[in-house]
């Protein structure tokens, strides 16, 4: 069969927070899925998350053919293979759990079928040693949470992960409208969550030796870096704080005082006291806000920010376009 099949069905191994997001995102963009989860109630907390989900997918837009009436279930996991383009697996982080999956997945699909990994600690070249037969179908598609919303995948191939497999996942994630990294060497935590635990590790440290308060580092980033963070990354950022002289002046003036800044950068030890004492504080800025209100706040600002960006790539696509021609 050949390489450049379309991918239309997608069957969805595990369903819990990720695995029912990309279910919800893969049905609104007009495909087929099969998702498979042996937990009790599984498919009803399934349904339940897409329903939910919807109202949020139809506003960004539905691709042609979306509906929720494409999903199918089964707790057999060989029965929700058969036809599948693309697997999204999204079981637990457990190397010995993995390695053993794949190679059920490796013995029952046909050797062009994509084996796509959401893991986040995990490499691929240490799951793909379960599938002994064909290793290079094998990639990381790591999602940005919640999925269905974030448009982020980092796509990460293993030491037998063939190109032809990164390039073509690349190209179907692409095509239905996510936002591809290619991360080149395999890095625990791959990119995007290192760059979070980076930052981490300093908010944990300034609220731990009592420079600032949990409520105000938040103010800091949402309403400082954070902000511009949403419209450009931090390098395409130095290059316009370098001003006329862009990236080239920002380093010829920022290097000495950041790098001084860095030395004092913090490494704070999560003890007891530390947890608590970061824990205290976060509740004290969520004061009466629920889990459920605070996701739902977190969403609309989210799908604002979205519909944004979306409207600006739009703009500048027709304006390249007008250019071009």
């Amino acid at each position: 069969m050949s390489q450049n099949k379309p991918i239309r069905r997608i069957a969805i191994i595990g369903t819990g927070v990720i695995g029912a997001s990309w279910t919800a995102l893969y049905l609104a963009k007009g495909l087929k899925v099969v998702a498979t989860d042996i937990a009790p109630n599984a498919e009803a907390a399934l349904r339940k998350f897409v329903e939910t989900a919807w109202p949020a997918l139809k506003r960004l837009g539905l691709s042609p053919g979306a509906s929720q009436s494409n999903l199918t279930f089964t707790a057999d996991l060989p029965k929700a293979l058969p036809g599948a383009d693309l697997v999204q697996e999204n079981g637990p982080e457990r190397i010995e759990f993995k390695q053993k999956l794949y190679g059920q997945l490796d013995q029952l699909l046909p050797p062009e079928v994509i084996i796509a990994s959401s893991s986040s600690g995990l490499t691929m070249s240490e799951i793909q040693k379960g599938a002994a037969s064909h290793p290079e179908r094998c990639v990381i598609a790591h999602p940005f949470n919640p999925p269905h919303l974030m448009p982020l995948v980092e796509i990460v191939g293993g030491a037998k992960t063939s190109e032809a497999t990164i390039r073509r996942a690349d190209e179907f994630y692409t095509s239905i409208g996510q936002r591809t990294v290619r991360v080149n060497k395999e890095m625990p935590g791959h990119v995007a969550n290192r760059l979070q635990a980076a930052l981490s590790r300093e908010v944990y440290y300034l609220v731990a030796e009592g420079v600032v308060s949990a409520a105000d580092v938040d103010t800091a980033l949402t309403w400082g870096p954070g902000l511009r963070w949403g419209v450009m990354g931090g390098l395409m950022l130095n290059h316009l704080g370098g001003g006329p002289g862009g990236i080239e002046h920002f380093f010829q003036q920022f290097t000495g005082p950041m790098t001084a800044w860095w030395k004092t950068l913090g490494s704070p030890v999560l003890t007891p006291d530390v947890q608590k004492k970061l824990i205290d504080s976060v509740h004290a800025e969520a004061g009466s806000r629920t889990i459920q209100e605070l996701e739902a706040e977190r969403d609309e600002v989210l799908l604002g920010l979205i519909e944004l960006r979306n409207k600006v790539a739009r703009s500048s696509q027709t304006k390249v376009t007008a250019t071009v021609a």
